[in-house]
């Protein structure tokens, strides 16, 4: 699913990835924790396509995306990548059904396709009865689950979550953990996530402990 070899990211004399290889499964739910300036979000953003690394490659679905052009790479991130942020970066002027299918278009997805699946996915999250509310009108974890559903609208081989649970209350952020788990035994969906929060990382399947830009761990850890 995803492949990373010898993957080194430097900014300016800052060496911030050194040499990082990780290989992670169809439908694994991976965390990577570490303490600030360990590199974790270089990491994502690279398996992301969002940066390049200085060397190294990285395999997304067989796909060596380091040798993509900057179009074939944006149409790639479209179709196979979903990100998911702390903050939910929904459009304010869109409401939430709209949000979702944005990508779906941006992907040529006719409209009724596009309206089908955020259908779909809104109703997966308990969230019909919110489809034309804006994101003003919704509250912190519904905005996020939005925010999930719209990085899956088209069913992206890997969802990549960088802190997403960091701005939730308690409550909130259980459901949000909980939801991971249920889209993935729906869908078969592989998950990446950053994240500071011990209570997630102890829930997935495997978690990448990055330290000054090395991995120092990578361990099997209890499947919910």
């Amino acid at each position: 699913m995803i492949d990373i070899h010898d993957i080194k990211k430097s900014f300016g004399p800052l060496q911030v990835l050194k040499g990082i290889d990780l290989s992670i499964g169809r439908g694994e739910v991976v965390s990577i924790v570490g303490p600030s300036g360990a590199g974790k979000t270089t990491l994502l953003q690279i398996i992301g396509t969002l940066d390049r690394p200085d060397s190294g490659t990285v395999l997304v679905d067989s796909v060596d995306v380091t040798q993509l052009s900057q179009k074939k790479l944006a149409d790639f991130r479209n179709r196979h990548i979903g990100f998911v942020f702390q903050f939910h970066q929904l459009l304010p002027e869109f409401t939430a059904v709209e949000n979702i299918m944005i990508p779906a278009y941006i992907a040529g997805t006719s409209h009724k396709a596009a309206r089908q699946r955020a259908d779909e996915l809104l109703q997966f999250m308990g969230l019909t009865d919110r489809a034309r509310h804006k994101p003003n009108e919704l509250s912190g974890g519904e905005k996020q689950r939005v925010a999930v559903a719209r990085a899956l609208v088209n069913s992206p081989a890997v969802i990549l979550a960088d802190e997403p649970s960091g701005s939730l209350d308690s409550k909130n952020k259980a459901e949000l953990h909980q939801l991971f788990f249920d889209l993935r035994d729906r869908f078969g969906q592989t998950f990446v996530i950053v994240t500071h929060d011990e209570q997630l990382a102890s829930l997935t399947d495997r978690t990448i402990h990055l330290k000054d830009g090395q991995i120092c761990s990578d361990s099997e850890t209890t499947t919910p």
